[in-house]
């Protein structure tokens, strides 16, 4: 049999020899099914990943819902760099409607975004997704499920120096307002602001001092109570 490709003379001079083996890849889990992926559009599956970037300056944690190798729905997190922000704008607009193979080799404009989608296309290929064993994969806009009231992201940030202590400033509950101290100095509780719903009231016409009331809320042991001696605002005191 001729071959298509050019080959080496060594090759060319070599008899033929039948293959025996019809070894095909292992078969992975998607969506309730056990597939034997060989092409692009046998891969289905919602799944995350985080990806950095070169200087590791900032992260970004990226989810994709893939049905049949396209893209139908991705979420974009960025966190610690300013840039990330707009590139993450321009990636949302670029990611639907790729194949997987197509986003995997585009310019995702961050390095981190690049990365997170290396890293998911990884866990794609294999059958390592959130959905592998659910029968029929998840609907599209199960991505929106990894964010908070508001659709604002879930993000931790704290701040402490050895001189001066720890600093709560957001936690998944939201803005951090105000930390209960003990009368050691501890911190034993917080209060805080759900951001998203205090912003999405505002915005259908409730008055922004209300709003802020109702969304104001505390954790821990935040009363005098129940052991506060001192109040400090996080970012000023």
């Amino acid at each position: 049999m001729s071959c298509p490709y050019q080959c080496s003379h060594e090759v060319e001079q070599m008899c033929c020899v039948t293959k025996g083996a019809a070894h095909g890849p292992a078969p992975v889990p998607e969506e309730g099914k056990w597939v034997q992926v060989k092409e692009v559009k046998d891969i289905c599956g919602l799944t995350h990943g985080v990806g950095w970037c070169a200087p590791q300056q900032g992260a970004c944690k990226l989810t994709l819902n893939v049905k049949d190798g396209v893209i139908q729905e991705s979420l974009i997190e960025t966190i610690g760099c300013s840039g990330m922000t707009h590139s993450a704008a321009m990636a949302a607009e670029v990611l639907p409607g790729k194949t997987v193979l197509e986003a995997l080799n585009t310019d995702l404009v961050c390095d981190a975004i690049n990365t997170a989608m290396r890293e998911l296309f990884l866990q794609i290929a294999y059958g390592r997704t959130q959905s592998a064993f659910s029968e029929g994969g998840l609907p599209i806009g199960a991505g929106l499920e990894d964010l908070g009231k508001g659709l604002r992201s879930q993000v931790g940030t704290m701040y402490s120096t050895a001189q001066k202590g720890v600093r709560y400033l957001d936690m998944a509950e939201g803005y951090v307002k105000r930390l209960a101290l003990d009368k050691n100095g501890e911190v034993i509780g917080y209060e805080f602001i759900r951001l998203g719903q205090f912003l999405d009231q505002i915005k259908k016409g409730t008055d922004p001092k209300e709003a802020l009331e109702k969304n104001t809320a505390t954790y821990g042991r935040f009363k005098a109570e129940d052991g506060a001696v001192k109040y400090i605002d996080p970012r000023h005191e």
